[in-house]
């Protein structure tokens, strides 16, 4: 759908992973817009989808918790495919639960120009045509403006709930830990990225002989089989490096300092299932 690419480019800096494997997104998080208008904050969640394990019954519930307690939803559309089954599931979700909504319709610019108009009527047919639309394509930017100003108009009015120099809410260890496992998404073949989890065991200020600060980071890697591990540090550890060479920049920009990153990987089987480890990884359901 590229929810968290949306994200990432409506408050103009990276504060969630992105990439192109479906439920990238774990953790519930808000991005924070102030403008001379307004504040809105933007809540990223999972993606609701059929769970296959009490990680995915976590994410899903988690997801629609969120649903719940928001002034109204971007419903945001992979516009390059037609409206499927799962678009449908969400639809009847939002409309039991009486959830206003906007629907964004995504990836605008991967959509044939021939095709447009008869994308739109399929889209408008599903949702009816009252409903308010706006297409966007998160990637390149275009229609983001304008459904901000749509946002705007649809929120209550009320007092700023943060400052206007903050943006995201989440905690360090929770953006650092996904930055690691997002260059395991990016980088590693289909069977590895859901099965991978990230835990920093160790974030501390140090500073070297010269004097000069920088910030000491060892992180896990949990996987769930002996082969993902085997796979996850490459021949000679050359997976590892890349993974931690690309996590490890990311890092420094976000604390805009020098990071030093140490990766280690551990299997865990089963770790999706079982409920202690799911708390000891950061996945708990919220009430």
């Amino acid at each position: 759908m590229g929810k968290s690419t949306l994200i990432n480019k409506l408050i103009g800096e990276k504060i969630t992973i992105t990439s192109p494997i479906a439920q990238t997104t774990r953790n519930k998080l808000k991005g924070i817009l102030t403008t001379s208008n307004g504040q809105i904050i933007f809540v990223d969640t999972p993606g609701v989808h059929k769970p296959h394990h009490r990680l995915g019954e976590i994410l899903v519930k988690n997801a629609k918790a969120a649903i719940n307690g928001v002034d109204m939803v971007i419903f945001v559309i992979d516009s390059s495919e037609e409206p499927g089954r799962g678009d449908e599931y969400i639809l009847n979700f939002l409309t039991a639960n009486k959830t206003d909504f906007i629907v964004a319709l995504n990836k605008w610019d991967l959509v044939n120009k021939e095709f447009r108009n008869l994308r739109l009527d399929q889209y408008r047919r599903f949702f009816g045509i009252k409903r308010n639309f706006q297409i966007v394509s998160a990637s390149k930017g275009e229609g983001c403006s304008e459904l901000v100003d749509k946002t705007l108009n649809f929120l209550p009015e009320g007092p700023k709930l943060y400052g206007e120099e903050t943006i995201c809410d989440q905690p360090l260890d929770n953006l650092l830990s996904d930055l690691v496992r997002e260059q395991v998404l990016l980088n590693t073949r289909e069977e590895v990225p859901h099965s991978v989890a990230v835990k920093i065991e160790k974030l501390e200020e140090m500073k070297r002989k010269n004097g000069k600060g920088f910030t000491a980071i060892l992180a896990t890697i949990i996987v769930e089989r002996t082969t993902q591990k085997g796979i996850l540090i490459g021949k000679k550890g050359s997976m590892l490096k890349i993974i931690g060479q690309s996590a490890r920049s990311n890092m420094s920009k976000l604390i805009d300092g020098p990071v030093h990153l140490e990766l280690f990987v551990k299997v865990v089987p089963n770790w999706r299932k079982k409920e202690s480890r799911l708390i000891e990884f950061g996945y708990e359901e919220e009430f």
